[in-house]
C-alpha cells in the first residue's frame, strides 16, 4: 500500500485531481443527485463482481473478472467528486470516523465470539 510519504496520492490531492478535472475535462460538476445516481449504479457494478468472484453467480461471456480494482476506484471517483461539491473534507472525515469507530469498537469485535470462530 503507498502512502503520501513514498509517492501515493492522499486523500485531499485525489480530491483536488478529481477536482481539476471534473472542471476542465469534465467541463463541470453534474448535479449532486446525478452524482449519487451514477455512486449507486457504481457500487453496483462493484456488487455484480463480487457476486460472481466471491458468490454463487458465474461470469457471463465478455465479463472481466479482474475488473475489481477498476470498479472500487470509480466508486472513490464519484464518492470524492460528491465530497467536492459538498465541501466535504474526505481526510478529516475519515480521521474522524476512525476515531469514533476506534473509541465506540474498542472491545466490541474483540469480545465477539462469531468473529473467533473463523
Amino acid at each position: 500500500m503507498h502512502s503520501e510519504r513514498d509517492g501515493g496520492i492522499g486523500l485531499r490531492e485525489a480530491q483536488r485531481m478529481v477536482d481539476r478535472w471534473i472542471t476542465t475535462t469534465g467541463v463541470r460538476y453534474f448535479s449532486p443527485l446525478t452524482n449519487m445516481a451514477v455512486l449507486a449504479e457504481e457500487v453496483g457494478e462493484v456488487a455484480r463482481i463480487m457476486a460472481r468472484r466471491f458468490g454463487d453467480q458465474s461470469f457471463k461471456p465478455g465479463e472481466d473478472p479482474e475488473a475489481l480494482a477498476g470498479e472500487l476506484a470509480d466508486v472513490l471517483w464519484v464518492v470524492m467528486a460528491i465530497a467536492n461539491q459538498t465541501g466535504t473534507d474526505l481526510s478529516e472525515a475519515f480521521e474522524a470516523t476512525l476515531a469514533k469507530k476506534t473509541a465506540r469498537d474498542a472491545t466490541r469485535h474483540i469480545n465477539n465470539p462469531k468473529l473467533r470462530n473463523q
